[in-house]
């Protein structure tokens, strides 16, 4: 049996510059021949290589049951349909009225290239007689979200998304998620139910990625848009899903107030870069009575040509300790100061308020919150900025000169005193020092 890939989108729509010089090379007639042509359909296979799992889910046994010998359909890759050998007309579509395909077919598997959620209707004529028809609906039936993200922030944006995704569907839902994180999720969503891999044997599977570019399954370049929407994009959901309130499960470390910092990130160029700036803002919240305590993995971390290292006026909170662990210490905090990074996703989901020091993205792409410090009347934001790739290209504008990460470097230490001195008024906090 013969696998085929088919578009919901236009193919053509799929074309980048960068397949200008293939596009140039094909007839017009094999660029609308989704189905016939070697070209097409090797180009969206190498397009799949994006899924770790595309050739075992191109290949796995299709689970439901129609009641026509052969002919079986599932989601578990985005829609995935056998039509056995024989006289069979089918027609794809979505619950909107717009038709995806509709062809002739006989002794093929047929995959959608789309893997996100859509509500597909399925229609199957032998000769002119409907023999079988199938509207998606997730409704009690077994689905599995696959999280394929390993960053902290990454992974616990898209959680409140699932969470919704499984109230609103009703679905008997599981979900694979890092295990490093599973202790903590089950902490904000005690009905989640975890797997260790993906058999493709449910109703319905979701890739939960993101995606710089076009990628399937992911209907918007991650830069678009904020991080929380991603995965609501994916999953069908038209708005932000609600946060949940986290209980600690361990008393605060300590009576004394204290402040979380986190120095570091992914990569070295997301980091405050401004000389010393660390140390003038822990001296300036030890001044005020607080504890500090740097809560980063390592002490230090090296990469971009640069090594970050704990502020040496600041406690050694440092190791590597349990997600839940830091949870429940950053619970216990009266705020963090902070990069955009994982803990400061944790510390948002844990209700902390976060001065988060960022200039290298735009004020809306990660959570909302009040106390966030950037210089910009530099240059910054360019990791939202499509034409460059901040992630893989580094400085994409100013590399190699006196003005490379500029967007890090000249945030100063009043401009991150500041926005702690707004918090403590807004949040109403009183220092220890003026207690």
């Amino acid at each position: 049996m013969k696998t085929v890939t088919f578009c919901a989108r236009d193919f053509r729509d799929l074309l980048t510059y960068r397949d200008a010089s293939d596009r140039a090379a094909q007839p017009e007639a094999v660029m609308r021949d989704i189905l016939g042509s070697d070209y097409v359909q090797d180009f969206l296979y190498r397009k799949l290589h994006f899924y770790t799992d595309r050739d075992e889910a191109l290949t796995a046994p299709i689970v439901g049951e129609t009641g026509i010998d052969g002919l079986r359909l599932d989601f578990n890759f985005g829609l995935r349909l056998d039509v056995p050998s024989g006289n069979f007309r089918v027609k794809i579509g979505e619950v909107g009225g717009q038709t995806f395909l509709d062809e002739k077919l006989s002794d093929v598997r047929l995959v959608s290239y789309e893997k996100n959620f859509i509500r597909w209707t399925v229609e199957v004529f032998s000769g002119d007689e409907k023999i079988f028809a199938h509207t998606l609906d997730l409704e009690a039936q077994p689905v599995t979200i696959a999280v394929r993200l390993k960053a902290l922030g990454d992974v616990i944006s898209v959680l409140p998304a699932v969470a919704e995704f499984q109230r609103r569907h009703r679905c008997k839902l599981s979900i694979l998620l890092p295990k490093y994180l599973r202790e903590f999720a089950t902490c904000l969503y005690p009905e989640l139910t975890f797997v260790d891999a993906l058999n493709f044997d449910a109703y319905a599977t979701y890739f939960l990625t993101m995606c710089i570019g076009e990628c399937p399954g992911v209907p918007v370049d991650v830069r678009n848009m904020p991080m929380e929407l991603v995965a609501c994009r994916i999953l069908g959901l038209s708005n932000r899903a609600p946060k949940p309130k986290f209980k600690p499960t361990a008393p605060p470390v300590t009576n004394s107030p204290y402040v979380c910092i986190g120095v570091q990130a992914s990569l070295n160029r997301k980091c405050w870069l401004y000389p010393h700036g660390w140390d003038i803002v822990v001296d300036y919240l030890k001044s005020l009575g607080y504890r500090v305590f740097c809560i980063d993995k390592d002490s230090s971390e090296t990469s971009d040509g640069m090594t970050i290292r704990k502020p040496s006026n600041a406690e050694d909170f440092t190791g590597n300790f349990s997600i839940l662990h830091r949870a429940n210490m950053l619970h216990g905090a009266e705020f963090f100061v902070g990069l955009s990074s994982g803990l400061a996703w944790l510390a948002d989901a844990v209700n902390c308020p976060v001065v988060m020091i960022c200039g290298f993205s735009q004020d809306w792409f990660e959570f909302e919150t009040p106390w966030r410090v950037a210089n910009r009347l530099v240059c910054n934001g360019c990791l939202n900025d499509v034409r460059v790739d901040f992630v893989s290209e580094g400085c994409p504008y100013h590399a190699n000169t006196s003005r490379e990460f500029e967007c890090q470097r000249k945030i100063s230490p009043r401009q991150v005193i500041d926005a702690i001195e707004r918090l403590i008024v807004e949040r109403h906090l009183t220092p220890p020092a003026l207690r």
